[in-house]
């Protein structure tokens, strides 16, 4: 029994050490694609988005690290309208997580940072491009699970976050407050070398 317990004890020293150090690389990418047949034409809407994101473990539970986003979303009509949105932040993120057993973390993830979007329309009518600058920040909770060797899938339900995107040309300055915890599910993928 107590040779059991010194390997356990030992086994989770070498885990928690481990992490200590490291540098993590991770992050979500994601597409989809929805076609309609409505009586006008076919509706197709299409959206992409990239997410890495890079940071050092300077503790057994705290990261600090980048982060940005790339993102565009494409809207047809079939011969009335076309719309492309393109999205892009950047920023930092802080992470705390707790190690559960040598498989299961808990995490939360403070990131802030600066964010641009772009969105073009194209129709019959005219065409007309808007640009927006602004801020983001957001608290999200997650679990990780270690697949092996720091290699891991992180599981997210939502969160808390705040935005601002200032139209140019005099056009409208929108700020978001949301919490989506629970109507939202991310997977990503980290390691940590």
């Amino acid at each position: 029994m107590k040779k059991t317990l010194l390997i356990l004890a030992l086994a989770m020293v070498s885990f928690a050490n481990a992490q200590k150090g490291t540098v993590l690389v991770g992050g979500n990418i994601g597409y989809s694609s929805t076609t309609r047949d409505l009586q006008t034409g076919k509706d197709k809407n299409s959206q992409f988005n990239f997410s890495p994101r890079v940071g050092y473990q300077f503790n057994d539970n705290w990261t600090v690290g980048g982060e940005f986003t790339v993102g565009s979303s494409k809207s047809e009509l079939e011969g009335t309208t076309e719309s492309k949105l393109n999205d892009f932040k950047a920023g930092a993120f802080l992470r705390y997580s707790v190690p559960l057993s040598e498989i299961f973390s808990v995490f939360a993830d403070l990131g802030a940072g600066f964010q641009n979007r772009k969105n073009t329309i194209n129709s019959a009518v005219g065409d007309s491009e808007s640009k927006a600058d602004g801020i983001y920040a957001s608290i999200t909770p997650a679990l990780f699970i270690n697949m092996k060797k720091g290699f891991g899938l992180n599981f997210s339900i939502g969160g808390l976050g705040y935005e601002t995107l200032s139209y140019e040309n005099d056009g409208p300055d929108v700020k978001s407050l949301y919490f989506n915890f629970g109507q939202t599910f991310s997977i990503g993928v980290s390691k940590n070398f």
